[in-house]
């Protein structure tokens, strides 16, 4: 896939990564954080679904008011999902459990 076929995301939101030296991860435009442990943490922003995998992953900073989070860790994997995808799958497990 070359440059030209790439699609772009034109929603009027900024949101910004900025990995440093693959252990510390600042991300801004954040909704909520979904969950987190010491190898996944998964965070909802206003571009989806942010997976971020590693280990010995920690929140330093989470400020719901300003919209960041600061993951530290080390990290080996980001990538973003549709909240619709991830939000069906929620519902079929949650009937699997009724």
């Amino acid at each position: 896939m070359n440059i030209d076929e790439r699609k772009t995301v034109n929603t009027g939101v900024i949101q910004n990564l900025i990995l440093e030296n693959r252990g510390k991860l600042s991300i801004s435009g954040v909704l909520d954080v979904l969950s987190f442990d010491d190898q996944v943490v998964i965070v909802e922003t206003e571009l989806g679904l942010l997976t971020i995998k590693g280990e010995n992953l920690r929140i330093n900073k989470l400020s719901i008011d300003t919209s960041e989070v600061i993951v530290e860790g080390d990290i080996s994997y980001m990538a973003y999902s549709n909240k619709e995808m991830e939000k069906g799958k929620g519902s079929i497990i949650s009937k699997i459990f009724k």
